[in-house]
């Protein structure tokens, strides 16, 4: 038997001169130059059907050497092609198979003509396919796509099993809890009818509400019918009748109507229902469980939907399940005892909706991602940068999140927050938590509690404070962290902040144990400041500042939303790995503001020291131990000392050893004593001072003893301490002494009585 092909009749003939696309040009050549390809004609679309653009149409025959004979797909050693070439640049050239016995497998279009076949032989988006695009190229794609689909290798195995029909411009949007809300019997399916798009496209919302509950939208017919389990493969165009999409299911061994007049029959009032309660437009959903390969359990479950024009009540007076009688419908007994159903119903338009699931927590870190769910966190501050942070986790479905901020949206906060216009005035805590309900639509929730963090009196942010995995500190003052240095029990802890100038971001992370805590990790960074090149002008702060209100306090710094937002993404990030790391880090990153640049710095985190003296407790790093003991050995046989820098923080009663400074070139050394110099003392106290914002300050003294000396004081060592003491008592601060020993390093500290 002759092979018959569809026949181009609406398009003219032209000779290969003719043509006026660039790209159509190239293909005849490409095609002359293919030894498997032969032009057969070349043709031009009227305006009438190209419209606005310029359409041309080249017919040719390919020649495949790798289609086995007789294979299961149907597909020839020589099939007959139609490149339909527009002058549009950025769409690429369809191809349509002319043979009218052409199969109808795997990854195809609707097809330009009526019944013809379109290859869909790019996977992936048009722009990115153009990008390396040639007519060579295209025409060895074509021949591939016929050649692995005559041997079943078009599909590949990690690829999702294929859907039924093809995409539709209308979509409907289930929840993410869609089979839970069906299953609990309480609430209502009611669709919304979204803004339609100015190609015509258009978005329905399904919702469950009560079901007692008023709705002010107009509720539109919802009917699901589920179906048996099919093998996936071909994708059938979409039928535009109720009689033509029950044809293609019954072609997969499925039927549609029993099912279908079930689930309307079920829907009918006992006492019927009036024409004037039926609706305007209906839904028919169908669940259709799809296997990879015949006797395999479901891997999906395809859920289409079709509109229909029209209510339900019409819908099942059409297929049989309800009659009509004195305008009202009724459930039709004849129906359930077997009469014949009439054929009206095959003939009632429908229009294809895609069906779009919103994202469980699980699919939000498929899609960014994220490989682990992340720890039950507490989130301290939720400001610019805490709020931006929460965003981008919530996003990326990292961690389950507890928000404690007691302040509230103020309108100048917009500028750089995540809150929206109508939040202001609302708890900064819960905005997160119901912005993030925006996005999730309960898939995941944050609990906020507008409290203060500071007062873990309060069961309320005591118990999560305790409980959780992690607390990350994004509060930006010092009071918190601080406290929280000081309380055991805790979960481990990461402090984040800014520097003043937007241009570095910093992350200190306690380890597991939290042996080592954001106290030591802070002091630890601040020496990293003070003796680093990079800490020059890290915390210089920006003096641009504007009033936010009437009062002394509301005063805010000037600082551009895209520098919270880019440091917020590195921090984001960087909390993630570090909480799945079980040691302590400092990271600083410096972002040049003028090319983009990120520059890390990584700080060495030592082991912390704690001593009790008197009524205040001093922290000191075994960084500082083994500088003071490499400062020692370099001076012997000599004596040596200097100033040891740090701060106080009087309201958990501490101090910190931040660095001890080597001795000034006038200092006087010897085996038996050593007498401190002054030369440069008093620029470099101002410069760690400037460096670290005035937060570090001169603390103390600190010498060594020489070989075979113990750290034991002397009695100058004593009237050196009651000389500083008296001194430091000026500012109402205690004084603090260390001797460095052979191997002992002996802390002293003295403060005058009041």
């Amino acid at each position: 038997m002759a092979t018959e092909y569809y026949e181009l009749e609406a398009l003219t003939e032209v000779t290969e001169t003719a043509l006026e696309i660039p790209r159509a040009v190239a293909l005849c050549r490409a095609i002359h130059r293919h030894r498997d390809t032969r032009l057969l004609t070349t043709l031009k679309a009227p305006e009438s059907i190209a419209g606005s653009t310029v359409m041309e149409v080249l017919v040719l025959e390919m020649d495949c050497e790798q289609v086995p004979p007789k294979n299961p797909a149907g597909i020839q050693y020589c099939e007959r092609l139609a490149l339909f070439v527009t002058s549009n640049e950025k769409s690429i050239p369809e191809v349509i198979a002319l043979r009218k016995d052409f199969p109808v497998i795997m990854h195809q279009n609707h097809g330009r003509t009526e019944g013809a076949a379109s290859l869909c032989v790019y996977f992936g988006p048009a722009a990115a396919a153009l990008r390396t695009w040639t007519p060579e190229s295209f025409l060895h794609r074509i021949q591939w796509w016929l050649e692995a689909s005559a041997r079943d290798e078009l599909h590949p195995a990690d690829q999702p099993v294929e859907q039924l029909f093809f995409n539709s411009k209308y979509e409907l949007v289930l929840p993410w809890n869609v089979d839970d809300l069906r299953k609990s019997g309480a609430h209502r399916a009611v669709i919304f009818r979204g803004k339609p798009r100015p190609d015509g496209s258009l978005t329905c919302f399904v919702e469950f509400v009560p079901k007692d509950a008023k709705v002010e939208a107009q509720t539109v017919a919802h009917v699901e019918v589920t179906l048996p389990a099919i093998k996936h493969g071909v994708i059938e165009r979409t039928p535009q009748t109720l009689g033509m999409l029950a044809d293609v299911l019954q072609k997969r061994g499925l039927d549609l109507t029993t099912p279908l007049r079930k689930a309307l029959e079920e829907r009918i009032p006992t006492a019927g229902a009036t024409a004037a309660e039926d609706d305007t437009f209906t839904v028919v959903l169908v669940h259709i469980p799809m296997a990879r390969s015949e006797g395999e359990a479901p891997t999906s479950y395809q859920r289409k939907a079709f509109g229909i024009a029209g209510g339900s009540l019409a819908l099942g007076e059409a297929l049989g399940a309800y009659m009509l009688h004195a305008g009202r419908y009724y459930f039709n007994a004849a129906s359930a005892l077997g009469a014949e159903t009439p054929t009206k119903w095959r003939d009632i338009p429908i229009e294809a909706m895609e069906v779009l699931q919103r994202n469980t927590a699980e699919k939000t870190r498929i899609q960014s991602g994220t490989d682990d769910e992340g720890p039950d966190g507490v989130l301290v501050g939720a400001g610019s940068l805490g709020s931006t942070m929460l965003n981008l986790w919530g996003r990326s479905g990292w961690g389950r999140w507890t928000v404690i901020d007691n302040d509230h949206i103020k309108p100048h906060n917009l500028s750089r927050h995540t809150a929206l216009g109508q939040q202001v005035g609302d708890m900064k805590a819960e905005v997160a938590a119901e912005l993030h309900s925006f996005v999730m639509q309960g898939a995941s929730e944050v609990k906020a509690i507008c409290a203060d963090a500071c007062d873990t009196t309060n069961p309320a942010v005591a118990a999560p404070l305790e409980s959780s995995g992690v607390v990350v500190d994004a509060s930006t003052t010092l009071e918190y962290p601080h406290l929280a240095s000081t309380r055991d029990g805790l979960a481990r802890h990461v402090s984040v902040f800014m520097t003043p100038d937007g241009n570095s971001s910093v992350m200190l992370a306690e380890d597991e144990k939290r042996e080592l805590r954001v106290r030591t990790l802070e002091a630890q960074y601040y020496r990293a400041i003070i003796n680093a090149e990079w800490g020059s002008r890290h915390l210089e702060g920006n003096l641009r500042h504007f009033w936010s209100g009437a009062s002394c306090r509301d005063i805010s710094v000037v600082m551009p939303y895209s520098k919270i937002a880019t440091h917020a993404g590195t921090l984001a990030e960087q909390v993630r790995f570090a909480t799945r790391q079980p040691d302590a880090r400092i990271r600083v990153w410096q972002r040049d503001p003028e090319s983009g640049a990120i520059t890390v710095h990584r700080v060495d985190a030592h082991p912390e020291h704690r001593l009790q003296l008197g009524n205040c407790d001093l922290f000191i790093d075994e960084g500082v131990y083994e500088k003071l003991r490499a400062m020692r050995a370099a001076s012997l046989p000599e004596e040596t000392g200097g100033i040891l820098l740090g701060y106080y923080d009087l309201t958990v009663k501490s101090v910190a050893v931040v660095d001890a400074l080597p001795a000034p070139a006038d200092s006087k050394s010897s085996r038996e004593a050593f007498e401190r110099g002054v030369g440069g003392l008093k620029d470099a106290v101002a410069e760690a001072a400037r460096r670290t914002a005035g937060i570090v300050q001169y603390i103390g003294e600190w010498h060594s003893h020489p070989s075979g000396c113990s750290a034991r004081p002397s009695t100058d060592d004593g009237i050196q301490l009651m000389y500083l003491a008296l001194r430091m008592a000026e500012d109402g601060l205690p004084a603090v002494q260390l001797i460095v020993g052979d191997d002992q390093v002996l802390v002293l500290q003295a403060a005058v009585a009041a």
